[in-house]
């Protein structure tokens, strides 16, 4: 067998001399919904197309998937399935904007992934929220997947559809569906893990006890804004992906369902963001608020400490003739003169709320 398929692969798939390298994770050729053996991945592209060749309406393909390649492995890969130039640089440099392109026969979707990083502790410093992109090559009969960045593998979603040939044979559009579900679902888990974040540092700037820290969050602001950049933007090419020629009739229905899971994690995403900035604003009001009441305090117990200051350094003056000061009782009553007065501007600044 692998010397008859190798006989029939195309001549310029033949004299390519840069093979895939460490960066294909896995790929294989899928026939019926079951994968299939075979020695290589263009062997594998030539039995697959020799397949749907001999069966109508058949949903035979391969799917190759890669982390981080570098730019040969994906020329390589380029001549193999015909990808666009264009499409191809993208997938080597990364850090595209969510988008759907279509090259010809082909499409090339950009989807952001985002991940919620544990932490025993967020302080001001903290990574919060990780960032990759996975970029999906669709053809009539292959799909080539490239992730970058460390987070949401595409392992489970593999497994998943590889346990369940019914899904797996829905073909291409089936794993660009699954994909784009896991990805959207992995948003709402972000999204959810950062509700709860807000609202413990919503309950701190509210609590009695000054505890209020604006850099941390301020570090919640900018982690949320990296979460609105990286799912906001995917919202238009998802919702017009059912009207794509290249998605089946029959799978249109599962796209506009997760366009409509997306939709709630963007509305979730802003909500967010609003109660972030109204948590900062409140935080910063309190702020003041309580540097005002400080401010009072100390402007209170000034005021009540400058009138025996002021009595004291009066008779402290080098003068012959003071009040009172050839009777016995002078001394007692010029410290109850001061008593009485702390005692009577302290109350009075206590029932003004200053102390």
């Amino acid at each position: 067998m692998r010397s008859r398929v190798t006989r029939q692969l195309p001549q310029q798939v033949r004299e390519i001399r840069v093979p895939p390298a460490d960066s294909i994770v896995e790929f294989g050729a899928y026939v019926q919904g079951k994968k299939i053996a075979s020695p290589g991945i263009a062997e594998a592209l030539t039995l697959v197309r020799e397949h749907n060749k001999d069966s109508d309406g058949a949903n035979a393909f391969v799917w190759v998937g890669l982390h981080e390649p570098e730019s040969p492995e994906v020329e390589w890969l380029s001549e193999v399935f015909g990808l666009h130039p264009l499409a191809v640089e993208d997938a080597v440099k990364a850090h595209q904007r969510p988008k759907v392109e279509r090259y010809g026969d082909s499409l090339f979707m950009v989807l952001k992934t985002i991940a919620y990083l544990d932490h025993d502790e967020l302080t001001a410093t903290s990574e919060i929220i990780a960032t990759g992109e996975i970029m999906v090559f669709l053809g009539a009969d292959f799909v080539v997947t490239v992730r970058h960045g460390r987070h949401c593998p595409l392992t489970v979603v593999r497994e998943k559809l590889e346990d369940k040939p019914k899904l797996m044979n829905r073909g291409p559009a089936g794993v660009l569906h699954a994909i784009s579900d896991h990805v959207v679902d992995q948003y709402l888990q972000v999204a959810d893990l950062m509700q709860l974040e807000l609202e413990e540092v919503e309950a701190t700037v509210f609590a009695d006890v000054s505890s209020r820290d604006i850099n941390r969050i301020y570090q919640l602001k900018r982690e949320m804004l990296e979460m609105k950049r990286a799912i906001t933007p995917l919202l238009a090419p998802l919702s017009a992906l059912p009207q794509r020629r290249v998605i089946p009739s029959e799978m249109r229905e599962y796209f506009r369902d997760v366009g409509d899971h997306l939709s709630r994690v963007c509305e979730q995403v802003e909500s967010s963001n609003e109660l972030c900035s109204s948590i900062l604003q409140a935080a910063l009001a309190r702020s003041n608020a309580l540097a005002n009441e400080d401010m009072r305090k100390i402007s209170s117990w000034v005021a009540i400490l400058a009138v025996p200051t002021m009595i004291a350094g009066i008779y402290g003056m080098n003068f012959d003739f003071m009040p009172e000061t050839k009777q016995v009782w002078g001394y007692p009553a010029v410290l109850a003169v001061m008593i009485t007065t702390c005692v009577l501007l302290h109350r009075g600044f206590r029932r003004n709320g200053w102390l």
